[in-house]
Formats: C-alpha cells, structure tokens, sequence
C-alpha cells in the first residue's frame, strides 16, 4: 500500500511538472509565431499586435521569472514600447530588467537606451545625463561609452548649433593643415 501510495505521487508529481513545462513551452511558441506575424508586415509596425506581443512578452515573464527567456522578452518588451510612443512603459520594463536580472547580457543597453528616452522622447535633460554618466562610470570599455559622452557633450544642443560646432572644427582643422 505504501508503495502504491508513493508511486500515485510520483506520477502525479511528474504530470505536474511536465503540464507546467507544456504550458511554457507553448506561451514561448505562441510567442515566436506572434513574433514573425509581426515580422512579416513589411507596411510598419501593427499597433494592435505590436501591444498583443509586449503583452505576452511580460506575462511570460511574471509567470517564468526565473526562465533564461524573461530578461529576453522584458527587454523586447520594452524595446517595442519606445517604438509604440510608450516612453514611460520601455523605461519601467529597463527598471525591471536591470533590478530583477542585473547579469543579463544586455543591461548596459538598459541603461543607454533609458538615457536615449529620457534625452529624446521625454526631453528630461536632466535625468538623461545622469543616466548617461552611470552607463560611462559602469561600462567604460563598452561600445556605446563613446556615444554615451558625445550624448553627454551635446545635451540641448540644436541641429543648427551641432552644424555650426561641427564646420568650425573642420575650418580649423583646414586651417591647421595649411
């Protein structure tokens, strides 16, 4: 009777675990097929399934957090917010990528493109040069600490005054090669 008894749980034990992984296998295929839905539209970014996916991204996440995809699709998540005129949604979905997976792979672009918001969408000057500095002071030798200080250098700056800057640089390098 004992026996039975463990072997009913065993079972049970396993069809749980397996359900469970069915069940994330198949919100992760559901994902990839709503990913290449959104993909194929070569006529711009559909709105409706552009949300339908940023949905499904973060669901995926609060039901799997500890699964290797959920920084991933956070970060889609977001990536797709900026490109919906959601600002403020990508820059929370950066926060909860950053304070949930600080070791993922692409949380200095977390950074960067926080700062990136902050500077172009929500003008917030401000926060973006302070976002900024901390992407320079934490990654250094990355590939966007040039573009991070030359951000930093030209905060508020107009196109006219960015042109005006940029010929009186090569009239005087001109000028220094005569």
């Amino acid at each position: 009777m004992k026996t039975l008894k463990t072997l009913i749980i065993l079972t049970l034990t396993v069809v749980i675990f397996t359900a469970c992984g069915n069940k994330k296998d198949k919100a992760a295929q559901n994902i990839k097929q709503m990913e290449e839905v959104l993909l194929k539209d070569s006529t711009g970014l559909d709105l409706k399934k552009a949300k339908e996916i940023t949905e499904a991204y973060i669901a995926f996440a609060d039901e799997y957090p500890k699964d290797t995809l959920a920084p991933v699709f956070l970060f889609k998540a977001a990536d797709i917010s900026m490109n919906i005129s959601k600002p403020e949604q990508a820059v929370n979905l950066f926060n909860r990528v950053l304070k949930d997976y600080p070791d993922f792979r692409r949380a200095p672009d977390c950074i960067f493109m926080k700062a990136f918001l902050y500077e172009n969408i929500m003008k917030n000057l401000k926060k973006a040069e302070e976002l900024y500095k901390e992407f320079i002071q934490k990654y250094p030798s990355h590939d966007l600490a040039d573009d991070a200080q030359m951000s930093i250098d030209n905060l508020g700056k107009t196109p006219e005054q960015l042109i005006a800057e940029f010929e009186a640089k090569n009239d005087s390098a001109m000028t220094a090669k005569k």
